[in-house]
């Protein structure tokens, strides 16, 4: 047994395609040897800027040999199939053998020299690999079969024991020279093996681990901001960047004038950060310190004076830009800023970002003003979100995007805006990933949800919804952080309701600004709001949805139109029908990939879905974990299955609607006492759903198994009688009319 190393030498790789290359150097490698029938012992993969490098332990110097045994056709099938299983096999007919009728191909791999299949997988390996961009250089380059990868390749190692594995590509032959790092090493460095490569590339200033790489930046780090009194702010994904960007780094502590500390703290890490991949400190009381830790990939012999003093000039300019950015926007109130959002569209068929904007704001005020978010200012949900978008034309969020509603939180409270006003324009994009804090203030957690819903029910207004992986307008997520804010929060919202007040503020919006919607969009916008008759002949006129809905007004005219009777109207209306349920199942799928994390049955929520008057998403997350819990039960899962045996009787008897229950004659005793359970349970388990009771609902239920389970073990369901076989089909489709006042027991699995 011995070791093989190899190393693929290059110009820099970029930092954030490290990682995965050095897995998918180990990945490949090992599937190409495992076609030869060669498994490692273990494979130690190395990255740094310049190099990818693997140790394969403990290979034997040849592959075993290898019988394989493969079964043919029939010794009477026709000659074609006996042809192509000559084919694949690489046999001759006298070498099959014919047992029973069949022929069966025997075939012997002898073994292999390690050397010969290494000469052959590196090749393979070099071709196929993945980079997310490669390139192509040289004279070789004019032909697209040349070889491509990330950057030009320089050299190859590839030692097995102590001697050179013969191969090349692209007339690169492997050999057992390498170079060190860039400045701190001159000439080649000959490797005798894989025993001496980590230790003589250290020697000359090359740390090949990326992981001690890592461990070295962050010690040093703390050490640097320790000695000034400051500590490093945390980050994971900077200090394997800077491992990427260095071969031997050296973090320096440098300073910055303390006076652009009055630019917002997000701005500065930002900048240190993104910029310049600076690591972001914190002084004894935990506030922004006017310092950073750079990384430097040498050791200088000044000590890094030099190296800091110009990445402190070139940070200085930066914060200089930032600063400026920060006075400028300030000079703009935010409500001035607003208008120019009618210059950015949103989409081409909803119109600009300030249609958006004015349709968020009229949701926020609903949902504020009916009390759906619980003492929720009606003014200052709307001024909220008024201005939540505002701050997408100033300076700063143009030069630094990922500070959109961070920078509105900040102007807001700047111009003295309310508390609650700048907390929700700076937090209303939350929650923005799984581990993201939910909102909690009652004015942000309108303007979020009410400009999250509006993104799902407008994109769905034009049939923009997801299919498959294809999400470009993030509908899964914002109904995933949706649903979280009103779980969180305990919100009573009625997706129906919601749909209707949508459906009316896009009606108001068109009536404000005329024509900025498409046709396509009108017409379904009309559809929605139940005013379907005459809108083409309208939309000829030069569309005004204004006379349509000043006659759904309140009849007194001096009062303000109120568009109650619309909402009520949407509600009913069957041309909602479609985009509701699209809506709600939509919900329906999102909720399933949310709740399975949370150890819920997907069925259960497609039980409670299934009843088609569930809206309530609260309520209908109650009621999913109270059916949970019952299925779970001797009781939940026997029901379940007297349930499914009564509704399989009733399907295949056709069934469907349930009959008054007449008797002509003496009912047994079985059948007896299943009709007092039911007069019994049924209204006790109505008024436990209609007060929101579901574990005192699923009690009541669970009432009726011994009296299913006696009526299936002594009554026979299809009598001879017609009389009794038809009461008995009506008492068991009453027992599945009581069950589907809970849930559709039909969608549950088991």
């Amino acid at each position: 047994m011995t070791d093989f190393l190899l190393e693929l030498r290059c110009e820099e790789i970029p930092a954030r395609m490290q990682l995965k290359a050095s897995d998918d150097l180990a990945r490949l490698f090992t599937e190409e040897l495992a076609k030869a029938g060669l498994k490692p012992a273990s494979i130690d993969s190395f990255v740094t800027p310049r190099r990818l490098a693997l140790i394969a332990r403990d290979l034997p110097l040849e592959t075993a040999a290898v019988s394989e045994e493969f079964k043919g056709p029939r010794t009477s099938a026709p000659a074609q199939a006996l042809e192509g299983f000559l084919r694949k096999t690489g046999l001759t007919q006298d070498q099959l053998e014919d047992r029973d009728g069949v022929w069966f191909a025997v075939v012997n791999k002898p073994g292999r020299a390690t050397t010969d299949v290494l000469a052959e997988a590196v090749p393979a390996v070099i071709r196929a690999f993945p980079w997310p961009k490669s390139m192509r250089w040289g004279a070789a380059s004019a032909t697209t079969e040349s070889l491509r990868w990330v950057r030009p390749l320089q050299g190859i190692i590839a030692l097995l024991g102590g001697e050179i594995v013969p191969l090349s590509i692209e007339g690169i032959e492997a050999g057992r020279e390498t170079v060190g790092h860039r400045f701190h090493s001159t000439g080649a460095i000959r490797i005798d093996g894989a025993d001496d490569y980590a230790d003589k590339l250290r020697a000359a200033y090359v740390i090949v681990s990326h992981q001690e790489r890592q461990a070295i930046i962050e010690a040093k780090a703390g050490e640097a901001a320790a000695a000034k009194g400051y500590s490093v702010i945390e980050d994971k994904g900077l200090v394997a960047e800077n491992a990427g960007l260095t071969e031997w780094p050296v973090p320096l502590l440098g300073d910055f004038d303390p006076e652009f500390l009055e630019v917002p703290p997000e701005v500065i890490q930002l900048t240190l950060r993104i910029n310049q991949k600076y690591f972001v400190l914190r002084d004894a009381a935990g506030k922004l310190a006017p310092a950073f830790i750079c990384t430097a990939n040498i050791e200088a012999k000044d000590g890094g004076v030099a190296i800091v003093a110009g990445n402190r000039k070139v940070l200085a300019a930066r914060l200089s830009d930032a600063r400026f950015f920060w006075q400028q926007d300030r000079k703009t109130p935010l409500a001035e800023q607003a208008q120019k959002l009618g210059r950015i569209t949103f989409h081409e068929k909803l119109g600009t970002v300030a249609d958006k904007v004015e349709r968020v704001a009229k949701l926020a005020e609903w949902l504020a003003s009916e009390g759906i978010v619980p003492n929720c200012d009606p003014a200052l949900a709307r001024q909220a979100a008024e201005l939540c978008k505002a701050d997408l034309v100033t300076e700063m969020v143009g030069e630094f995007p990922e500070l959109q509603g961070v920078m509105g939180g900040y102007y807001a409270r700047a111009e003295g805006l309310p508390d609650a006003v700048a907390d929700a324009i700076r937090d209303h994009y939350k929650p923005v990933g799984q581990g993201d804090d939910v909102p909690t203030a009652p004015v942000t957690v309108a303007v979020s949800l009410a400009d999250k819903l509006d993104t799902i029910a407008a994109f769905g207004l034009i049939d923009e919804w997801p299919t498959g992986s294809r999400d470009p307008f993030a509908l899964r997520r914002a109904a995933l952080a949706s649903a979280r804010i009103i779980e969180s929060g305990r919100l009573r919202l009625s997706f129906k309701a919601f749909i209707g007040q949508f459906a009316i503020n896009v009606l108001e919006r068109m009536a404000e600004i005329n024509t900025p919607i498409v046709e396509e969009a009108r017409l379904h916008a009309l559809d929605l709001a139940g005013l379907s008759v005459g809108a083409e002949a309208a939309l000829k006129q030069g569309f005004s949805a204004q006379p349509m809905l000043d006659a759904l007004a309140s009849a007194d005219q001096s009062a303000p139109p109120k568009f109650r009777e619309l909402s009520e109207a949407i509600s009913a209306d069957p041309q909602l029908v479609d985009i509701t349920g699209r809506f709600l199942d939509f919900f329906a799928d999102r909720l399933k990939v949310q709740q399975k994390e949370a150890g819920v049955r997907h069925d259960l929520i497609d039980a409670v879905f299934a009843l088609g008057g569930e809206d309530d998403l609260l309520r209908l997350l109650a009621r999913v974990k109270a059916l949970q819990s019952f299925v779970a039960t001797d009781d939940g899962a026997n029901l379940l299955a007297g349930y499914k045996r009564a509704a399989n009787i009733l399907k295949k008897e056709g069934v469907e609607q349930a009959e008054a229950i007449s008797l002509s004659y003496e009912p047994e005793k079985a059948e007896a006492d299943l009709i007092a359970a039911l007069d019994a349970a049924e209204p006790q388990a109505a008024q436990a759903v209609a007060a929101e009771e579901f574990e005192g609902a699923m009690a009541a239920l669970a009432t009726l198994r011994a009296p299913i389970d006696a009526f299936f073990e002594a009554v026979t369901v299809n009598d001879a009688d017609p009389a009794k076989r038809t009461t008995r089909l009506a008492l068991l489709a009453r027992v599945r009319d009581a069950v589907h006042n809970v849930a559709d027991f039909s969608k549950i699995t088991g």
